[in-house]
């Protein structure tokens, strides 16, 4: 439901009124994948997941090829699909793939060390080149771990921590955006992407929004984003004219309140695509 949910907030109108052509692909359909089983029995929806991710990396390489695509989701392993599919098609362009993950998780498990069997906390395993994913299609080309920003973290257990401990990824949790902002970490970032001539996939997560925002999310966790937080990270990104293709993940309509997370959602992308309150310019406060 949840991109339906987009659609009834305007998200293709929105699109439109910015001067851009939106065409809407409608939704994707995964086919029947069999029976792929788990060393780990907590794992559970694994073959339906492998399903949803190739349907959707088809999808996100033709996409990718035409236009800006911004996918709809579901859970945030809809980004296995997704990145998997862009992946595909910057290896055609000769170009790095770069992946701004906003997000209160670092998804960064495995089918192997996930201890709640929700493959919604793999994603970001898999698309970085970990091992224990062997009933999903290979990455075309792992996305290097100096390669991948995420920004928001207030959410990660013990064995990610590790992870990240021994990693290259740029991983900026909510303290340190309150010691340094926002902008100074998203910026350094940016400015590698841009000195690589990179493709930068941009993943929001909902939960990345403080659930005062937006509550629309079964993984709500206190201190998230703020609204203006938010929109200054969309705004830095559109005004780097890096950003590809996008990632709206993990609304879930039956948590909303009059759908404002999912006008919440369009607003920001609305914000990625360059709307502006008005042209900014330099002010004298002289």
């Amino acid at each position: 439901m949840g991109p339906d949910a987009y659609r009834t907030a305007r998200l293709a109108e929105t699109v439109a009124e910015l001067g851009h052509t939106a065409d809407d692909w409608g939704n994707v359909t995964p086919q029947d994948e069999g029976d792929h089983g788990c060393a780990n029995d907590l794992v559970h929806s694994l073959s339906e997941t492998v399903a949803w991710a190739k349907a959707v990396s088809g999808v996100a390489k033709r996409a990718a090829a035409k236009g800006f695509p911004i996918f709809l989701g579901g859970d945030h392993a809809l980004s296995m699909g997704t990145v998997h599919g862009i992946a595909a098609h910057a290896l055609e362009q000769d170009r790095p793939l770069f992946i701004l993950w906003l997000d209160a998780h670092t998804d960064l498990h495995t089918p192997m060390t996930t201890d709640s069997g929700n493959l919604h906390g793999t994603p970001m395993g898999y698309i970085s080149g970990l091992n224990g994913f062997d009933a999903f299609p290979p990455m075309p080309k792992a996305v290097p771990e100096e390669n991948i920003c995420m920004i928001g973290l207030r959410s990660v257990d013990a064995v990610e921590k590790e992870t990240l401990r021994d990693s290259a990824i740029s991983a900026i949790d909510m303290r340190m955006i309150d010691d340094h902002g926002i902008a100074k970490p998203l910026s350094v970032f940016l400015e590698k992407v841009a000195a690589a001539n990179g493709l930068l996939h941009v993943s929001l997560d909902v939960d990345f929004l403080d659930p005062t925002i937006a509550p629309a999310v079964g993984t709500t966790v206190p201190g998230g984003a703020t609204f203006r937080e938010a929109h200054h990270v969309m705004e830095m990104v559109y005004e780097s004219n890096l950003a590809a293709s996008l990632d709206l993940a993990e609304l879930n309509p039956f948590l909303d309140e009059r759908g404002r997370t999912a006008s919440l959602m369009v607003d920001l992308t609305a914000s990625l695509l360059g709307r502006r309150v008005f042209d900014r310019h330099t002010p004298d406060f002289s």
